[in-house]
């Protein structure tokens, strides 16, 4: 029997979850491996495990009530092992990094923030922070719409300029946002974002993040700022690039 991981934490931990359920129909129950100082809270696999909401729900349940009494290295969904022996051994062979991990990740969760551009308003604004573009437009406006090069000419201009507009933006955001976060991780670039970062943030200034946040948002009303969290610190299971180098085994 396959083994499922939800995460990974203390032997110490005060209040690791045993018994209750975890993914699968029926629910399968959730039990503890232990192998020197660490833990693994885990479940048998169910054979046709997929993405569906029941079951999302279920590995964030077990990790919510993990996370209740202390840090917990979350493991994405769909984590399988392929028994028992093999979670312990890599628990023994990855200790020193897991336990690196687990303090570095006490008292902090993660936010994840995408951003987007509104389109009439990132075109207003380009059009007002670039006289070029406003020349050409009410040239081509004078001249009943122009003819098809300066349409042409006109398109790619904006088009160019608000490409360069994205690349600022997910700079500023980032630059605004990484003084109250201790670490980023960007992710994966995905068709109508501009910036997808992910945040470790101390709970501690989780406000102080959010108000950034809000900050942004009322300041550049043609960026739409979407935050996702607190979250388990998914994306910091393994040091983030932006972690200082000693703190990554």
């Amino acid at each position: 029997m396959s083994t499922y991981v939800y995460g990974i934490a203390a032997r110490s931990h005060p209040s690791l979850p045993a018994e209750m359920g975890g993914v699968g129909t029926p629910a399968r129950p959730v039990r503890i491996l232990e192998e020197g100082e660490l833990a693994a809270v885990v479940s048998d696999a169910p054979e046709d495990l997929r993405p569906k909401r029941k079951d999302l729900l279920a590995h964030q349940n077990v990790l919510n009530e993990a996370g209740g009494g202390g840090v917990v290295l979350p493991m994405r969904f769909g984590s399988v092992a392929p028994d028992d022996e093999t979670v312990t051994g890599v628990l023994a062979e990855r200790a020193e990094h897991y336990l690196e991990r687990l303090q570095a990740l006490d008292g902090k969760v993660e936010y994840n923030v995408k951003a987007s551009h509104d389109q009439e308003a990132v075109l207003h604004r380009v059009m007002s922070d670039n006289p070029e573009l406003r020349a050409l437009a009410e040239s081509n406006r004078s001249a009943g719409g122009g003819s098809y090069e300066d349409k042409l000419r006109l398109g790619e201009m904006v088009a160019a300029a608000v490409q360069n507009r994205e690349a600022e933006d997910a700079a500023l955001l980032r630059q605004a946002l990484e003084g109250t976060a201790a670490a980023e991780s960007v992710g994966p670039e995905s068709t109508g974002w501009l910036a997808n970062v992910s945040f470790l943030v101390d709970r501690a200034k989780a406000e102080e993040f959010l108000a950034v946040v809000e900050r942004i948002r009322k300041e550049f009303a043609h960026l739409d700022v979407r935050v996702n969290g607190p979250l388990p610190p998914y994306s910091f299971v393994e040091p983030a690039p932006s972690e200082p180098a000693e703190a990554r085994t």
